[in-house]
């Protein structure tokens, strides 16, 4: 044990000689570690603020949209045949089993007046169900009830950034009214903050209004625009799925050879294939960042032989008095895995700091980094490997040098 503490102190004093050198050396592990653990936690932070975004959706939802069409050759997307009718609402709600809860939706951009105030924001036409569906809460006030879609109330919920844009600080705006296309709102509830979309706007901003009411005042016309279908657990989502799309094909008269004239979106299958895309660009990021610690790799192993070249005569002082191979090996490879390990340690208190850093920078504001203890500790095992493998070559090299000749070397 003593001989192998001896053995370090004259490792950690060669290396303390040249301290410049010697940070140089352990630069390229150092910025290798940072950027691993800073791109596997950006790519960690995306990927849980995604599994987020879908939970606040609501993880047992289909979204059941009009189908595609062609014409003149030319395909006009989804959306184009308007073939979803409040009857399909309503067969969806009595024949399917799997199902738990329905809202058809009507959605539209308007201009909201109020006072000297307007903003352009979009009107959702939906049911009593939508916040259930939805999963999402009420802030202030309360959401329409199943008498006041009946009865095309004109009542309106707004999101936070339509609160924001209309009503002054701290106003209260609960049972005030705004105008929809000349047609009053009296508010009754503010939903709660559900935040960006990362790069597709805000989902506070919005209005919902009962779906009757948009249809008769607002838009004009009976078909609607999709439907929101909760099923009734996770469990049930291919069953729900198969039983609204059947319906769907039998109500709307679809012989087999045709296709449907609907599309149905199962919100849990689209967020774990996003899921699955940034586990591949998580996986993408790191090893790019990976690179760098190659590179750092072979700066250890190009200057452990330039240390070994300028140590022949030391490594042949050392054998003469009784030095064996095995110690002069250990030593030098000692020297290789201190210039790893420390470098990985500094490392690790860098990409960690950039991780934090990035948070409170303007222009990185929507970026969520976490760091995992994973990615720490495979970082810092990955850089002492790299210490072991580039170090070992220089180390046998030295290890193997000719006593005689290493003292008559000059």
């Amino acid at each position: 044990m003593i001989k192998y503490l001896r053995i370090f102190r004259v490792s950690f004093r060669a290396l303390s000689r040249n301290k410049m050198r010697t940070f140089l050396t352990a630069l390229g592990i150092i910025i290798g570690v940072g950027a691993v653990i800073a791109m596997v936690s950006i790519g960690t932070g995306a990927k849980m603020g995604i599994k987020a975004r879908f939970e606040n959706m609501g993880t047992n939802l289909l979204v059941v949209r009009p189908g595609s069409m062609n014409q003149g050759g030319i395909h006009l997307g989804f959306g184009a045949r308007n073939t979803l009718k409040l009857a399909d609402v309503e067969a969806i709600d009595r024949e399917c089993p799997s199902v738990q809860a329905t809202s058809p939706n009507v959605n539209t951009q308007q201009q909201v007046i109020n006072g000297n105030k307007n903003w352009r924001t979009q009107i959702q036409g939906v049911s009593d169900q939508y916040p259930k569906i939805r999963r999402w809460e009420m802030a202030e006030g309360v959401f329409f009830d199943e008498d006041q879609v009946q009865g095309d109330a004109k009542v309106a919920v707004i999101g936070v950034e339509v609160r924001n844009n209309l009503f002054e600080e701290g106003e209260d705006c609960l049972g005030r009214v705004v105008r929809i296309r000349r047609v009053p709102f009296t508010i009754i509830g503010v939903l709660k903050s559900k935040g960006e979309t990362g790069g597709f706007g805000s989902r506070d901003d919005l209005i919902c209004v009962p779906y009757t009411t948009a249809g008769k005042r607002l838009m004009r016309y009976t078909n609607i625009s999709s439907i929101d279908v909760s099923a009734a657990s996770p469990e049930l989502m291919p069953n729900a799925q198969a039983e609204v799309a059947a319906l769907l094909r039998d109500r709307h008269h679809l012989l087999d050879i045709q296709d449907d004239d609907f599309n149905i979106r199962n919100m849990a299958d689209v967020a774990e294939s996003m899921e699955s895309a940034m586990g591949v660009l998580q996986l993408l990021l790191g090893s790019i960042a990976a690179i760098s610690l190659l590179v750092g790799g072979i700066g250890i192993m190009n200057i452990m032989l330039v240390s070994v070249t300028e140590r022949v005569r030391e490594i042949g002082i050392r054998m003469s008095i009784g030095a064996k191979e095995s110690d002069i090996l250990l030593q030098f490879l000692l020297e290789a895995i201190v210039l790893s390990l420390t470098g990985g340690i500094i490392g690790i208190g860098l990409g960690v700091g950039t991780s934090k850093v990035l948070k409170v920078i303007p222009i990185f504001a929507n970026i969520n980094t976490v760091v995992s203890t994973g990615s720490v500790i495979l970082s810092f095992l990955f850089a002492g490997s790299i210490g072991v493998f580039f170090g070992f070559y220089p180390a046998r090299k030295a290890s193997k040098l000719n006593p005689i000749d290493a003292l008559r070397f000059e």
